[in-house]
């Protein structure tokens, strides 16, 4: 699903402040909501969940916005820059969290990081649920209220809150662009005076949002670009982005769920896959694969023996390494070279571009947090609502959203299912 396009730019009141349901526009001022946005605590991350721009318009739709000290300093935006907006600058981060109100995040705080967390919170960030459940239930155990960001659903009207979509484009122009400095291949097709230098020939695995993205950058910078997704429909949308779409001749009628996501396949089929794909991970400079199946492992693609069948001086890039890979050589955040090929497994690709992705996470959040808001502007959980319903992973002590109670059951009678 390709996210809805992203206006970032016109953040002045007239623009921003919504027409309720009687016709009246809510003026700055009529605070409604209060929303705190919060300091990512994890090692490297330079995002941040809402940006001046994003700040303004929450304070022109009548809410107060405070600012964790620094929150937006990796990303560029100085705490001056949201004052400059209308939001308050927190004496730290106990008083950013305060009494109540909407915190947000972008990825999952630690629970000993928010004192004084209770049943006036909602919280929203990217949670995890599904692979990590267990700090869901710690957390449902304070009382807080939690919105699950990965879980949006993708149906139309939910495109412009699609964090995952936004993140992912990002990951994937990242990528590539990783590749290209790291590849001791330039990527064009280059005729020299000393020669003609061949484009290098990249191959992608998996053509969701962030394999589209990195097929589109590859082509752009004017390697040779392959593709391979198990799901039929993908074939068109690769070809669409200037890719050759490769086919297995493999049956693949079943590879895809109800959200669009690819369903887990049969050992069997596995192992068909990974020999049809062999001829084509043996020829290229530049393998990125992407694909991933919500709450579970990675599939694994390329095994140790389709690695040693490359040559010399190619490189994977391994965008499902948080999952355990689909490579089988791929360690988190490592690099490791096998045979003379190296693989690289970074789970924190957003960063690289945090400026960019902070804008579309912020623009994604400003439309979420709009969604929940009743014609008054008060935050409203319905538990019935598509949108809310599906993403709401914690409310009244405790987890109502029916796959994480499944998989804190499974990893209850199983320690080692997920994480």
């Amino acid at each position: 699903m390709v996210p809805a396009t992203l206006d970032f730019a016109d953040t002045s009141a007239a623009a921003t402040a919504p027409v309720h349901s009687a016709g009246a526009i809510i003026e700055p001022g009529d605070q409604i909501m209060r929303i705190a946005v919060l300091a990512e605590q994890r090692s490297g991350e330079r995002r941040v969940a809402l940006t001046p721009d994003a700040a303004a318009k929450l304070i022109a739709d009548g809410h107060t916005v405070d600012i964790e000290p620094c929150a937006g300093a990796a990303t560029g935006f100085s705490d001056e820059a949201y004052s400059d907006v209308g939001a308050t600058i927190a004496a730290d981060r106990a008083a950013a969290i305060g009494a109540g109100g909407v915190l947000i995040s972008v990825t999952r705080p630690d629970l000993a990081t928010l004192p004084g967390l209770g049943s006036d919170h909602t919280l929203i960030a990217l949670l995890d649920p599904l692979w990590r459940p267990a700090p869901i239930a710690d957390l449902a155990a304070t009382g807080a209220s939690a919105l699950s960001l990965e879980l949006v659903p993708r149906i139309t009207r939910a495109q412009s809150m699609d964090v995952l979509s936004s993140m992912a484009t990002v990951a994937g122009y990242q990528a590539v662009l990783t590749g290209a400095t790291r590849s001791p291949r330039m990527f064009p097709l280059l005729m020299t005076a000393a020669g003609t230098v061949p484009a290098a020939r990249v191959f992608i695995l998996g053509a969701g949002v962030a394999g589209l993205q990195a097929i589109a950058t590859a082509k752009r910078l004017g390697a040779v670009v392959e593709a391979f997704d198990i799901r039929p429909a993908a074939a068109e949308q690769i070809r669409s982005v200037g890719a050759k779409s490769v086919d297995l001749k493999l049956d693949t009628e079943d590879s895809e769920d109800a959200g669009g996501y690819a369903k887990a396949q049969g050992e069997d089929q596995q192992a068909r896959q990974q020999a049809a794909l062999t001829p084509f991970v043996a020829s290229a400079d530049l393998i990125i694969t992407t694909a991933a199946i919500p709450g579970a492992r990675s599939p694994l693609l390329l095994t140790t023996a389709m690695v040693e069948a490359m040559k010399p001086g190619s490189l994977i890039i391994d965008m499902a390494a948080e999952r355990g890979g689909n490579c089988e050589l791929t360690v988190a955040d490592e690099e490791i070279d096998h045979g003379g090929v190296t693989i690289l497994g970074p789970t924190q690709l957003e960063s690289g571009a945090a400026r960019s992705a902070s804008l579309m996470f912020a623009s994604n959040v400003v439309t979420l947090l709009r969604h929940l808001a009743d014609d008054e502007g008060n935050l409203v959980l319905d538990p019935d609502d598509e949108i809310t319903g599906a993403m709401l992973v914690a409310a009244d002590g405790s987890v109502p959203h029916e796959r994480v109670a499944a998989a804190l059951a499974k990893q209850s009678s199983d320690p080692g299912a997920s994480s």
